[in-house]
């Protein structure tokens, strides 16, 4: 195999069994990507470690990370001449890896799963433009897709793996002889091994230092800390768990739209080790729990802090976690001392709206006030919170959009007497196939088909303004208002907040500096 710029991790000395592609939010070739980051794809390169672990020469390509378009992405596919072309589906992305796909050279294999391939998987398999699609996987996928790369032929006895047979135009499912292994669609976290970074083009990153990282060094006088205070961090993003309980209804991961899936969070010496291995390889100083169960179970997080304490892992490493708003009410004031002991630096939350009528309509089980109560008490330990918010959710009105710009106000205004700081994360609805809010949309008329019509937006002014910049790749909608406030309002108010923010940041690191 000829060296190929843009993909990551393979042997370029040997033949390629599998290339897993991940296709780009939007035709690059035709508008130019202007942010500098986007997230790793961490389940990518799990599936692609285990199969590297099992044997196959592998590699990855990032076109999301590089800024690929269609056509760049497809020539590099062919140029590589893998045995297997893997795609991950996400509702978002499906037409540009199904574009992609209508590319790829026929004697390439074409293997596919994720959220969207779970939905909606006779809908793929019907596609003219996956015609080469010899294996659609369901769920986690990495013993399964090892076991393809071995021998396509196994996808009979692979529960799980669909295919269309092309001879009967029917759909084919694998068949288990007698019982099913249990690990081929949930394995045991604790013994897949710890992701190859080589795989991930822009993970670990270099992060510039913040006015928490100051403060932290300050307080713990560690002189990695301390260091990274004037550098900024080495960061890496980090899965501590997988699934989750709730069923958030415009979620992917809701309960309900995975019943297959079994939670299961990785001991804490497990973690750990990952995070050792990670700064002795790297110097990775910094990481970021991006599960939901890291702080989102009392047990879970008693657990991993009597394990980071013992391990000192505060005074060496600082990290950043998702975590439930209720769950996290129910903490006491030394619990919060002892995540910040242990390292903690910003809590993700998923506040989504500070209307309580749309917080139950999405089965947050949580009210504005506990929100509120929440963050307070966070950021009076130094903890940083990061919400994301929703705006345009089916059937929410001008008040609840009020109420939610009232919230953020409130948010910010409590962060300005305390030493944590707060940052709004704030998008436009999306609905995606599978999750409870897809039900009620199509059960409600609305056509499947324009639901799927993702496109971007861009409110960036071709790249011009800089509060939109570092979000440009979340700019994306399916054009369609839900609620009573027209998309144009929900978009200002979006901008408007964003700039908001982004005004704030700007002070922030003014007084860092």
């Amino acid at each position: 195999m000829q060296q190929l710029p843009r993909l990551s991790g393979a042997d370029p000395t040997r033949a390629l069994d599998a290339l897993f592609v991940n296709a780009p939010l939007r035709d690059y070739g035709r508008r130019p990507r202007t942010n500098d980051y986007t997230l790793p794809v961490l389940g990518m390169a799990y599936i692609a470690t285990y199969a590297q672990r099992a044997g196959f020469n592998v590699g990855v390509l990032d076109a999301e990370a590089h800024g690929l378009g269609i056509l760049e992405t497809a020539e590099l596919v062919n140029a590589a001449r893998p045995r297997w072309a893997a795609m991950n589906l996400l509702a978002p992305t499906y037409e540009m890896s199904a574009r992609i796909a209508a590319r790829i050279d026929p004697d390439i294999a074409l293997m596919v799963g994720g959220h969207h391939a779970k939905a909606m998987p006779d809908r793929i398999l019907a596609d003219p433009r996956m015609a080469n699609l010899r294996a659609l996987v369901l769920g986690e996928g990495e013993l399964r897709v090892a076991a393809l790369l071995e021998d396509e032929q196994r996808r009979r006895e692979l529960p799980g793996v669909l295919w269309r047979d092309r001879l009967l135009g029917t759909r084919a499912t694998g068949i288990p002889s007698g019982r099913p292994n249990p690990q081929l669609l949930g394995p045991d976290i604790n013994s897949l091994p710890y992701v190859n970074r080589a795989f991930l083009p822009q993970d670990p990153y270099r992060a510039a230092p913040t006015e928490a990282d100051r403060r932290l060094a300050l307080s713990r006088g560690t002189d990695p800390l301390r260091t990274a205070a004037r550098t900024g961090h080495l960061e890496a993003n980090i899965v501590g768990s997988r699934g989750c309980p709730y069923n958030c209804t415009f979620c992917g991961a809701a309960v309900s739209a995975n019943p297959d899936l079994t939670i299961r969070v990785r001991s804490p010496e497990n973690i750990i080790g990952e995070l050792d291995q990670l700064h002795d390889e790297y110097g990775v100083t910094a990481f970021r729990f991006v599960d939901d169960l890291f702080l989102g179970a009392g047990r879970v997080i008693a657990e991993q802090m009597t394990a980071f304490a013992r391990h000192r892992i505060g005074e060496r490493y600082v990290w950043d976690a998702t975590g439930r708003i209720n769950v996290l009410d129910r903490l006491g004031d030394r619990d919060l001392d002892r995540l910040v002991q242990n390292g903690l630096r910003e809590v993700a939350l998923g506040i989504e709206s500070g209307s309580d009528r749309v917080l139950r309509a999405m089965d947050k089980r949580i009210d504005a006030a506990m929100t509120e109560r929440v963050a307070q008490r966070l950021v009076r330990h130094g903890i940083g919170v990061k919400g994301y918010f929703i705006l345009g959710f089916p059937g929410e009105t001008h008040d609840d959009i009020a109420a939610t710009v009232r919230h953020i106000r409130n948010l910010w205004a409590i962060a300005d007497s305390s030493p944590g700081e707060v940052r709004a994360s704030v998008f436009e609805f999306r609905p995606y196939p599978g999750t409870p809010v897809w039900t009620t949309l199509t059960d409600a008329g609305h056509d499947p088909e324009g639901l799927l019509a993702y496109g971007d937006v861009d409110l960036t002014d071709d790249g011009a303004d800089e509060s939109m910049r570092q979000r440009d790749e979340f700019n994306f909608s399916v054009g369609v208002q839900f609620g009573d406030v027209p998309l144009a309002e929900v978009r200002s108010t979006l901008a408007t907040l964003t700039r908001e923010q982004h005004q704030r940041n700007q002070s922030v690191q003014g007084a860092a500096a």
